[in-house]
């Protein structure tokens, strides 16, 4: 090559690397990186620990700074469920969330299931206590550091759990343990103990270098979607359901009773335990080794469907003081079984307030005491000896019948006293026909001359009313008569004891079914006004009362009724006895009838002030 092609190509390169430095595209600017501050302990340890490592191992490390959208995905695996079942229960746990999925009683039956023994349907026998649709309990509740509220009951949690059936009985008890791990020495870890002869169980909860992603200084523990329905009545079945709270030696209920009403309720300090329940079941956590500046939240809804279905339910959970260490076990009582009085006693945390006998115009001071110590207890008795319980509650309305004989034998002379002065009141209204003040005036002297309280009849009435209503809502909640037959139709002591249905629905009343004591128990009734109410002017009453109370007691249970049919049966006996055997006392003036004090001087007086009034107000309009 000679010097001008030489010459050539190097002009020619110089001319391509200057034309190519002007005409080439300008990079990109660097973007600036912005700190992210809810992550800032997450990102400093990360830059330590990449000092002290490898290089490919710090770009391991720094993947896992990732966001709480990315740490706290919703599950995406397949779900493993497990099967433990001990004397009592058969319950499934789930990986998905670590949570109970499925929860059945052994002893308790499903309401159309209770007549069949087919032992190889087990699963739609028996009792199933975790809502099958919306499902979510035992979930941790939490707001990250990015804001972000996160709730454990969809993440994928791995199980220490090898097989996939377990069985435990009498004194043994297994563990299982769930983890959610975001780092090898970053995740949460929920254990269950189960024990073999027992409704409760332990749970506890493990936070382990959680501190960078738990925002706060609290976390809920809590218990969502309340407890499954499963009786018949859905429309009974709430009127039971609520929540509570047991904190500073009280109950607190949070009880939503209208369609469509969310009711929220806040707790702050130490709470004993929270609970959800329906009308025979519940649902109990209580934390014992919590500090005491936690709390409880509870959430309620009453839905309600087009075919009178009516559901109630309850989010309801612990607060849980979160604090920001790199380890923090909290641990839990969870008790999930029958509302039964004295096994919710039996483990000395006042579960048994839980247990609702019902009250007396909302005085539950009165009735349950009266329930707790004396009806309750009479009638496990008699369960020892007799097992039957329809035959239990012959007996027992035997036994509170004789208990009552000193009150009802009071009334009942008292009554007879007032038919025998009965001739002088009618004597009385034709003297003075017309004149409303006298006769009033007029009956009330009667009645002081001759000594006759005319509330001696009703005050023993009134004193049996307490024990009367405590024995009501008693028959109403007892899980023992739940499902229990007697003899002929009554197959169902805790239900109506229909008999047929009607081809229409009686107006007024609602009512398209009858039942086979319900009118029994009126017949007695109308019985016992017959023999009491001699006044003409209250012979509707012979008839009305009856009546009415026929269709109220249609649509109570057959055990409530039975008893209250016998108690009726029973008094009719009394009284019949009383005005046929008993000795007649005559009626004679008492001595120095203007002394008498007390209840019928009040009368007299409250009588003689009526009558003046009324005369003043005469004068007046004439």
């Amino acid at each position: 090559m000679d010097k001008q092609t030489t010459s050539a190509f190097i002009l020619i390169g110089i001319i391509l690397v200057i034309w190519l430095y002007f005409n080439s595209p300008q990079p990109p600017p660097p973007i600036p990186i912005q700190q992210d501050t809810t992550l800032t302990g997450s990102q400093d340890q990360l830059a330590k620990k990449k000092q002290a490592q490898p290089v490919d191992e710090a770009k391991e490390l720094e993947a896992e700074a990732i966001s709480d959208a990315a740490v706290f995905s919703d599950s995406k695996l397949p779900e493993k469920v497990i099967t433990i079942e001990n004397d009592l229960v058969r319950l499934e746990l789930t990986t998905k969330g670590a949570r109970i999925k499925k929860y059945y009683l052994k002893n308790y039956k499903t309401w159309y299931y209770r007549n069949i023994e087919d032992t190889t349907d087990f699963y739609n026998r028996h009792v199933q206590l975790i809502n099958p649709f919306d499902g979510g309990d035992l979930n941790l509740v939490f707001v990250s550091k990015e804001g972000k509220l996160v709730n454990t009951s969809k993440l994928d949690f791995s199980s220490n759990a090898e097989l996939y059936d377990y069985s435990i009985s009498g004194s043994d008890s297994l563990s299982v343990t769930y983890e959610y791990k975001i780092a090898e020495y970053e995740y949460l870890r929920k254990t269950f103990v189960f024990y073999g002869n027992d409704y409760n169980s332990r749970v506890d909860v493990e936070l382990v270098n959680m501190q960078d992603f738990i925002s706060g200084m609290r976390y809920d523990f809590e218990w969502a979607h309340g407890i499954n329905f499963v009786e018949a009545n859905s429309v009974d079945e709430s009127t039971y359901a609520n929540a509570s709270a047991y904190s500073g030696g009280e109950q607190v209920i949070i009880d939503a009773t209208d369609a469509g009403e969310v009711e929220k309720k806040t707790i702050s300090g130490k709470v004993d335990w929270i609970g959800v329940r329906n009308k025979y079941f519940a649902v109990i956590i209580s934390p014992f080794n919590v500090d005491d500046e936690g709390g409880a939240r509870f959430e309620g809804s009453f839905k309600q469907s087009g075919n009178q279905q009516t559901r109630e339910y309850y989010n309801s959970s612990l607060i849980v003081p979160f604090k920001s260490t790199t380890y923090q076990k909290d641990s839990f009582n969870l008790f999930i079984g029958p509302m039964k009085y004295d096994l919710l006693k039996s483990y000395e945390k006042n579960y048994e307030a839980f247990y609702d006998f019902g009250s007396f115009f909302g005085l539950k001071f009165i009735t349950r005491p009266i329930s707790e110590y004396i009806l309750l207890p009479l009638f496990t008795f008699l369960h020892q000896f007799i097992p039957n319980y329809g035959f239990v509650i012959i007996v027992f309305s035997i036994i509170i019948k004789f208990g009552l004989h000193p009150l009802t034998k009071q009334s009942y002379k008292s009554m007879k006293r007032m038919q025998q002065l009965q001739p002088k009141i009618t004597e009385l209204k034709e003297k003075h026909q017309g004149d409303q003040q006298k006769i009033q005036k007029e009956t009330m002297k009667l009645y002081s001359t001759y000594g006759i309280n005319p509330a001696g009849g009703c005050l023993p009435m009134l004193l049996q009313m307490p024990i009367l209503f405590a024995l009501f809502t008693f028959f109403n909640v007892a899980i023992e008569i739940r499902h229990e037959p007697f003899i002929f139709w009554i197959t169902n002591l805790s239900s109506p004891d229909y008999i047929f249905d009607l081809p229409f629905v009686i107006p007024l009343v609602g009512i398209n079914k009858i039942t086979g004591l319900a009118p029994l128990l009126g017949i007695t009734m109308f019985l016992q006004q017959k023999m009491s109410i001699k006044d003409p002017s209250q012979k509707a009453l012979v008839y009305i009362m009856p009546i009415m109370f026929t269709f109220v007691f249609m649509s109570f249970s057959s055990g409530l009724n039975l008893y209250y049919f016998l108690f009726n049966l029973l008094s009719i006996g009394q009284q019949y006895y009383i005005n046929n055997y008993g000795k007649d006392e005559e009626l004679i003036p008492v001595k120095n009838p203007g002394k008498k004090s007390g209840f019928m001087s009040r009368m007299m007086e409250a009588a003689e002030k009526q009558s003046q009034a009324q005369k003043q107000a005469q004068k007046k309009r004439k």
